[in-house]
């Protein structure tokens, strides 16, 4: 975080609000005459299907709320003329106003940068092309704290001397923004200006701080308690991480991607929101993390891990499983698994 203050910020997204479903009654409906309403529900039951006006949508903006999820913005991960990627690692436009409005472009990128990608653990074991078991968690809510006062992440650009896309096909040095040019702002206008018959602008999510290395350590440790023999892989895949505007295709998808293929892109890879998972790296003294440490966060899968292992599970490793592990005690009492013969 030492080019923070270098470089472009952005605060945590906007304050709380509430959702209020438009097939729910609304407050003056609850309060209707017994007349009106002859039948009056307990407190604890849930609101029966409303007389007038029961379809009026009211939608609100800022962060939604649902039990047991960090507490954010979902719309933001797919808005409106976006598409996903089929690894859900991308959403692109090729919205027009967003190739020709600088403020647009900029704000809405500020927007899309106040939640955090989606970063995740895969441990995988296999045997001769055999998948013995290939399992999931999910990561993103050690980026968000429960109070929003103490979230941390920030919008950066590019800065002096830094590899990056910088409108051209391949990273490089230049060009440079001048002392006087705002971050953001400078970079989309440039964007804007670029006459390159193909160009993308890019918003990438990071995870900074959090020690894969330590994570990686802990696990295979565990899988090796199990007397497995065969080859495992641990990755960390980040989904939900990229952000791409692409100016729209002059004539159809069949002439931009020949003219990419002969002319290239003008890529503009300059800014990146920050989700720290900590202020310092692990081991750096004064460390803050923003939810919990590695050591905590193992400290509460470590069982989970192991069952999911044990079970041979291909899939998720969900909250359902701490779960049962701290009810039933699942997972603590496995040694030695049986993985069968050697094939």
């Amino acid at each position: 975080m030492a080019n923070q203050a270098s470089s472009e910020l952005g605060g945590p997204s906007s304050p709380r609000f509430a959702e209020l479903p438009g097939d729910e009654p609304t407050p003056s409906q609850a309060l209707a005459s017994p007349a009106q309403q002859p039948h009056q529900p307990p407190p604890y039951s849930g609101p029966s299907s409303s007389a007038t006006d029961s379809r009026r949508q009211i939608v609100l903006k800022g962060p939604q709320y649902y039990p047991g999820l960090p507490v954010l913005d979902y719309r933001q991960y797919l808005p409106p003329m976006f598409e996903l990627s089929a690894d859900s690692t991308t959403i692109t436009s090729k919205a027009t106003y967003l190739s020709e409005n600088v403020k647009a472009l900029a704000s809405l990128l500020r927007t899309l940068a106040t939640v955090p990608p989606k970063p995740q653990i895969l441990i995988h074991g296999s045997r001769n092309r055999r998948v013995d078991f290939s399992v999931r968690l999910n990561l993103m809510s050690l980026l968000v704290p429960d109070n929003p006062d103490a979230r941390m992440d920030y919008l950066r650009c590019v800065t002096r001397g830094e590899m990056a896309y910088r409108g051209g096909n391949e990273p490089s040095l230049k060009p440079e923004l001048s002392a006087s040019e705002d971050g953001l702002e400078a970079w989309c206008a440039r964007f804007i200006k670029d006459q390159s018959s193909v160009k993308t602008f890019t918003l990438e999510r990071v995870v900074a701080n959090l020690d894969h290395n330590w994570i990686e350590g802990q696990i295979r440790s565990l899988v090796a308690t199990t007397n497995y023999k065969g080859l495992v892989t641990v990755q960390f895949p980040v989904t939900h991480a990229r952000v791409t505007i692409q100016n729209p295709d002059k004539v159809n998808k069949f002439f931009t991607s020949v003219a990419t293929l002969f002319t290239g892109k003008a890529k503009y890879e300059v800014v990146k929101a920050v989700w720290p998972f900590a202020n310092a790296k692990n081991g750096d003294r004064g460390r803050k993390c923003i939810v919990q440490s590695e050591k905590t966060w193992w400290e509460e899968w470590r069982d989970p891990i192991k069952y999911a292992i044990s079970q041979k599970r291909q899939g998720w490793i969900t909250n359902e499983d701490k779960l049962e592990c701290i009810m039933e005690s699942k997972g603590k009492g496995e040694t030695s698994v049986d993985w069968g013969e050697e094939y």
